[in-house]
């Protein structure tokens, strides 16, 4: 690593702890506007920064694309048309007339109240509010981008731009005839090729309820940058008062946690070994009834080629079958309304049958007859959200004045992380986690070890993982020093340091749960920040996320389902023996 790239990285380093500092700050203090001190502060520490998954950002002739794409599939539809937007917290605008605009890839409740403004519900912690932020900042980058390509010195907008508003307002139709001079008009706007502004354009398309495309977004994001400087019609992020007082207090996590454990307690389960997994809520489904569920039609179907058809969006009634199924054969849902946005699933291990599970998946008939286990399935939750969610569920549950310690005999955590030497489908499996920005770090005992995935066709490396503050926020020089200093670490995810501080902090202070429970941490690899052209904005995993979301899933039930193996040596000691 050459001293430019440590340079780079300290620099770097330095843009993120400025970035969190004064979006600590705007939060307490209540609003800010983009074009205010506060949003240059957040605008000039983002360039400094100048993250892998916003590529051309810094480029003040090239609109962003992909990043671009990226935030419109995270944030409500119609954002680009209101110039305030409003966090608030969960409060009551649930059993309003508003519409529930939820983004296609994250789940939060938005509710467009006029044509001006927009209110996102934050119940996910500050991990969210980061995100939106940086994402909000990000956004007004572009648009003043846009506006920039267009607007002239005397105030006059371009043949382009007239074009575009055309086509916006509905006085010109776009259909195949007029699309390719469409997309013309708006490449020169953006400052992309033709084939860039397409591709952009094909995938909004592909969530088109979720967005209002790309030519309404380029139009409405230019026209308010426009609107600001010309007619001081300023852009306003504020913070209800409600979320102020709320954030960082487990509201949400702890009705969550006692809804669940109040309902393994109404079904007789609070006694036996439970199993919690923090995962998707398909591929322990899927791996445990699929076959079963399926198998007039596909009697010797694989568990991989039967997970790949469930995975393709027009098999929407074989998943319906499988999770019908399911629900019959000991598997209860748990849908949240408090707020976490986390569903669960519980299942019942007393009511599967050996002989139903399909033949890849070695268990322990015995012992799975004898044990009983109960897993609970816990979906995916977004950063610092994940030590509330696992803070609260490990606390003992206090029925009628009564403590009951909750009786967990093993924690597994699959994640999507992005990986810093390979590709995407690749494994890690961490022995440690390093928090981002902070002095925490988690040395971990992880049951799981590299050769469990060994022979499966997919690459498995064994590290230390950076649990980062944002995955949004990653730059390519930090990342190449916690790869190539002595950190060592083979990649990054947002949740694994949270989870862990709430598991040791449960286990060795607390004493809620045993010591020795057994902690299994496994992730495949979403993206590749080192790459260009293969971070997180350049789309979905798709169908190669399926082979290794499935084998982790198998591992992870195979030693549920079998008798635990010896702890292995602590990999984390330092060797002391002379060469």
């Amino acid at each position: 690593m050459t001293d430019l790239t440590l340079s780079r990285a300290r620099e770097a380093r330095a843009a993120i702890e400025r970035l969190y500092i004064e979006m600590r700050h705007l939060f307490n203090s209540g609003s800010y506007s983009h074009l205010g001190a506060p949003g240059e502060v957040l605008t000039e520490a983002l360039l400094t920064l100048s993250p892998e998954i916003y590529g051309s950002m810094g480029d003040p002739d090239k609109v962003e694309l992909a990043g671009l794409v990226y935030i419109l599939d995270r944030l409500p539809r119609g954002i680009e048309e209101c110039r305030f937007i409003t966090l608030i917290s969960e409060e009551g605008y649930s059993d309003s007339s508003f519409e529930v605009i939820m983004p296609n890839a994250r789940r939060r409740n938005c509710y467009r109240i006029d044509q001006e403004h927009m209110l996102i519900e934050v119940t996910r912690g500050r991990s969210e509010i980061y995100d939106i932020l940086t994402h909000l900042t990000f956004m007004y980058m572009e648009a003043e981008k846009i506006k920039n390509h267009v607007l002239d010195e005397s105030g006059d907008v371009s043949l382009e731009w007239r074009k575009l508003e055309e086509i916006v307002q509905g006085e010109v139709s776009v259909h195949e005839a007029n699309r390719e001079v469409a997309f013309t008009h708006l490449s020169t706007i953006l400052g992309q090729t033709f084939a860039e502004t397409r591709q952009a354009w094909l995938r909004l398309e592909e969530h088109g309820s979720d967005n209002n495309g790309l030519f309404h977004a380029v139009y409405w994001l230019g026209r308010l940058a426009m609107e600001e400087e010309l007619e001081s019609k300023d852009r306003h992020i504020r913070f209800s008062p409600t979320l102020r007082e709320r954030i960082g207090h487990h509201i949400y996590g702890e009705r969550w946690a006692d809804q669940i454990k109040a309902y393994l307690l109404q079904q007789q389960l609070f006694d036996r070994p439970l199993h919690i997994i923090s995962a998707n809520l398909h591929s322990v489904m899927n791996t445990l009834y699929a076959l079963p569920a399926l198998q007039k039609e596909y009697p010797q179907a694989p568990l991989e080629e039967l997970a790949l058809l469930l995975s393709q969006p027009e098999n929407g009634e074989l998943r319906q079958r499988v999770h019908e199924y399911a629900l019959r054969h000991g598997m209860h849902r748990l849908d949240d309304p408090f707020g976490t946005n986390i569903s669960v699933q519980i299942f019942d291990t007393a009511r599967l049958k050996a002989g139903k599970l399909p033949p890849s998946l070695k268990a322990d008939a015995k012992y799975l007859a004898r044990e009983k286990p109960v897993l609970i399935v816990m979906d995916y939750a977004f950063g610092e959200q994940a030590y509330e969610t696992m803070d609260e569920l490990l606390k003992p549950f206090d029925e009628g004045g009564k403590r009951l310690p909750v009786p967990v005999a093993s924690i597994s955590i699959m994640g999507k992380a992005g990986i810093l030497e390979g590709g995407k489908g690749d494994i890690m499996v961490p022995n440690a986690h390093i928090f981002e920005g902070t002095a925490d770090n988690y040395p971990i005992t992880n049951d799981f070890r590299p050769e469990d995935f060994a022979g499966q066709g997919v690459k498995v490396l064994a590290g230390p993982m950076i649990s980062v503050l944002g995955t949004s926020l990653q730059n390519r020089d930090v990342l190449v020093y916690f790869h190539e200093s002595s950190w060592g670490a083979i990649g990054l995810e947002m949740e694994g340091a949270h989870y862990q501080k709430a598991i040791q902090s449960a286990a060795l202070i607390r004493k809620n749960i045993r010591r020795d429970v057994i902690l299994r941490y496994a992730y495949y690899a979403s993206d590749n920040p080192l790459i260009s052209g293969s971070t997180l904005a350049s789309g979905s995993l798709g169908p190669t996320g399926v082979k290794p979301t499935y084998l982790i899933t198998r591992k992870i039930l195979e030693c549920i389902f079998r008798p635990p193996r010896p702890r292995q040596a602590d990999s984390n000691e330092i060797d002391t023996k002379p060469a």
